[in-house]
């Protein structure tokens, strides 16, 4: 099955991905899991978690990112995985982005 970006929905270990480049990108986290170097070695991996987008008491949207990763030196990263980095989709995203950002102080790598 393909989304509008025309990316190929796939799974892995019971786990469903919206593409296969999110897919491959787990997947290097996982082996991260097994790193000896503790900047790189990732100790815990949440898929998909959901911000909320309120401004002045008002619900805007929601915004799902890929992945938080947290590494075993506390580092946490917020990562969204893209193929396709054109469109209006895109932009809606950058958009949505910029808000999150914003609202919780946190910056969302783009891979």
């Amino acid at each position: 099955m393909k989304n509008k970006f025309n990316a190929k929905k796939c799974e892995y270990k019971g786990i469903k991905f919206d593409s296969l480049k999110e897919r491959d990108y787990y997947i290097q986290l996982e082996l991260q899991k097994k790193a000896t170097d503790h900047k790189d070695r990732v100790v815990d991996i949440e898929l998909q978690p959901v911000f909320d987008v309120i401004v002045n008491n008002k619900k805007i949207c929601k915004y799902k990112a890929d992945f938080v990763v947290i590494y075993a030196d506390l580092r946490i990263e917020y990562i969204d995985v893209k193929g396709l980095k054109k469109g209006s989709a895109y932009q809606l995203f950058k958009l949505k982005k910029k808000l999150v950002e914003a609202l919780y102080n946190i910056e969302i790598i783009e891979k």
